[in-house]
């Protein structure tokens, strides 16, 4: 099965103050180690961003076709810029995600028929950012950013999706505050 991965790092990090991609973690920044565990399963690693902030890493970087419309763009931009069929889709601020976790996601992905699988924990909300997306899912996304939605789970509804129950759900767990980064750092 041929896939590619993506990490997406184009957010303003407003709750956190300062860019949460660039937070230091275990020797690299966070958004190199989340690439690095997309690479081990991938191969092929790109970020999605402004290039101007992203360029001195050594993954290429794509830059959103619907800028300032948030995560769903990111997802557009990657799906865009693919040639795999299905694509890895991992947000920058998920510490604890690894490739061995991915690799069950893409196995998922590769034995159904879904358009996209999300993970979804005990709580019922699925995570699209730590989520496989088929390339065949890029005309409803952009069909829903034309019409001006933002919401990530609100872009997928003509998709068929894969609702992965997934017990251990610190996989796919985000630092969005200053307070969490802390909590997590020091815990």
């Amino acid at each position: 099965m041929k896939c590619a991965g993506f990490v997406l790092a184009g957010g303003r990090s407003a709750r956190m103050g300062r860019d949460k991609a660039l937070l230091p973690f275990r020797g690299c920044t966070l958004i190199e180690h989340v690439a690095a565990e997309v690479k081990n399963i991938t191969k092929q690693v790109s970020l999605v961003g402004d290039i101007r902030r992203y360029r001195n890493f050594s993954y290429p970087v794509v830059e959103d076709i619907f800028p300032g419309k948030g995560p769903l763009a990111g997802i557009h931009a990657a799906l865009a810029a693919s040639a795999a069929d299905w694509n890895l889709i991992v947000a920058c601020d998920m510490p604890e995600v690894t490739f061995g976790f991915l690799g069950r996601l893409l196995e998922r992905a590769g034995a159904g028929c879904a358009d996209a699988v999300l993970p979804v924990g005990s709580s019922g909300r699925a995570e699209p950012l730590c989520a496989a997306y088929h390339r065949r899912s890029l005309d409803a996304i952009t069909r829903a950013l034309t019409r001006g939605v933002r919401k990530v789970t609100d872009g997928l509804v003509e998709l068929r999706v894969d609702f992965w129950p997934v017990a251990d759900t610190r996989f796919f767990r985000n630092l969005n505050t200053p307070q969490e980064w802390s909590s997590y750092s020091n815990g």
